[in-house]
């Protein structure tokens, strides 16, 4: 075995209970849905948090590895392999020992459950320090195989623009932070419009997330940005996938 498949060899499995919420990221000017992202909730729909504190390095690998299959499984079994709306799943690039292996429990999930690999984007956030030499190869491995790739929280992290650089995500997701309020605020206005630019220039999909209020909804479609995620739209619906026409198009 590998040595750097170690961690995976000899990590604790994950033995606590959870289950998915699904949030959809909409397309406001298709007026369709793009994608449903996967978010960690208890066994009855509790707040992420009190899962993530069962979490350390030793069982690390073992919950990534579930959070993956759970949400293929659970996605797929609420139909979203019926259109053509992709499945949007955070993974801890730290989890990862040597990606090709580190991925075959998700191919297994994806050919049992029906769900092509370019349907599955993993979104990864830029808020923990990493080893760039090794997200690198994650995200060159995932490509490969034809997963999209995200980067989360985009501008609230350790390395910003020079991990745009190296790792030249499919997707970028603004921070909620500089969406929080834009309507109001020029700096923000300004600073996005030309994130936006610089994104379209490289050939990179922008998602804005954290949309609470139809006039930061208006400020950030006048910046050309489409895809909208956020409790405005609608929220994390608890083992269910949101459809059209619960979600909060007119703006």
């Amino acid at each position: 075995m590998n040595p750097s498949c170690a961690g995976c060899r000899d990590g604790k499995a994950f033995q606590y209970p959870f289950s998915m919420a699904f949030q959809p990221i909409v397309d406001v000017e298709r007026r369709r849905v793009y994608a449903h992202e996967a978010l960690v909730r208890g066994p009855r729909g509790e707040g992420a948090g009190g899962v993530l504190s069962t979490v350390d390095e030793t069982n690390r690998y073992a919950f990534d590895q579930q959070c993956r299959v759970k949400a293929i499984e659970l996605a797929s079994r609420l139909d979203l392999t019926a259109g053509d709306a992709r499945l949007s799943i955070n993974f801890m690039p730290n989890a990862v020992y040597e990606p090709r292996a580190c991925i075959r429990a998700t191919l297994a999930a994806c050919k049992t459950f029906g769900l092509p690999a370019e349907r599955i984007i993993f979104e990864f956030t830029e808020g923990e320090a990493l080893d760039v030499a090794h997200l690198e190869n994650i995200l060159t491995t995932y490509r490969e195989i034809g997963f999209l790739t995200a980067i989360d929280d985009f501008g609230a992290g350790h390395s910003g623009l020079n991990l745009l650089a190296k790792m030249r995500p499919d997707i970028v997701k603004i921070d909620m932070e500089l969406i929080r309020g834009i309507d109001t605020d020029r700096a923000k206005q300004v600073i996005l419009r030309h994130v936006v630019a610089m994104l379209d220039d490289l050939s990179v999909t922008v998602i804005c997330e954290g949309i609470e209020t139809a006039d930061e909804l208006k400020a950030i479609r006048d910046t050309g940005v489409t895809l909208i995620q956020g409790y405005y739209l609608a929220r994390p619906s608890f083992e269910r996938l949101t459809p059209l026409g619960e979600i909060a198009l007119a703006a």
